[in-house]
């Protein structure tokens, strides 16, 4: 779940997918319509944004804006950019720019949503979430139907949040996001059954992390099976003993 949450992965048509599954949350994509200086710059650059050596990023996006000002792509890539160094105000600058050269292009909206949601603007984020799953032309919808729901969930908007995840889950019944968001609603709602439900095909796509183990741990309390308990415990313990999960189930150990 590598997620709306964590450093922004970016899934690109000439590099391999990375939080997931759930690295699918963002897309870029180098130009296919303008010249190969354009290109190839901004696919160093992205290559560079992935690594997370913003400083030599920057240098190569500002190389593909030089060789085609007008392609899109590399404004998208900059707000991404820029999100990420918090400059917030270039950030927008630059979603709003690509937007305003292709207004119908989903990868950008998508990424847009993400920003505004990062910083509270969380209706115009799901608006802007819900325009890019609209269109048809978009591969993926499934995707920024499960960001919408994520920051509802990040807005206390339990019962939206969960529409989208089911919208999203109706499409695409793999998406590691929104089954483990949808496991952590069960459990809150008290439906355990559900919530393993919902973790374990989670886990069945994706590889486990402290989150999803610790949520393991507390449905399997609720449920009381000793047995998927102590599997999912080790495993946190062994793999993940640095984590704040571990240190969430060590305290909650000794008050037990």
């Amino acid at each position: 779940m590598k997620k709306i949450i964590l450093i922004i992965a970016l899934t690109v048509a000439v590099l391999s997918a990375c939080n997931q599954a759930p690295s699918r949350d963002n897309q870029l994509r180098p130009a296919t319509d303008t010249n190969e200086a354009a290109r190839a710059n901004l696919r160093l650059g992205i290559e560079y944004m992935r690594r997370g050596d913003y400083e030599i990023a920057l240098e190569k996006l500002n190389r593909a804006r030089a060789a085609d000002a007008k392609y899109s792509g590399i404004y998208n890539a900059f707000g991404l950019l820029y999100q990420q160094l918090g400059r917030k105000h270039d950030a927008e600058k630059n979603f709003k720019k690509a937007l305003k050269l292709d207004p119908g292009d989903s990868s950008t909206m998508n990424n847009y949503g993400r920003f505004l949601c990062q910083v509270g603007r969380s209706e115009e984020a799901e608006k802007t979430f819900l325009r890019a799953a609209e269109n048809p032309l978009y591969t993926t919808p499934e995707i920024a139907i499960t960001n919408a729901g994520t920051c509802a969930r990040k807005n206390d908007r339990a019962r939206a949040a969960e529409k989208y995840f089911r919208q999203a889950l109706d499409i695409d019944k793999t998406i590691p996001t929104a089954l483990l968001q949808m496991s952590q609603l069960s459990l809150d709602k008290a439906n355990y059954l559900s919530a393993r439900a919902y973790l374990q095909r989670y886990l069945a796509v994706a590889r486990p992390t402290p989150a999803s183990l610790w949520l393991g741990i507390r449905i399997e309390r609720k449920l009381g099976d000793e047995d998927a308990l102590s599997s999912y415990t080790l495993s946190l313990k062994n793999n993940f003993p640095d984590s704040r999960e571990t240190g969430l189930l060590l305290e909650s150990e000794a008050t037990r």
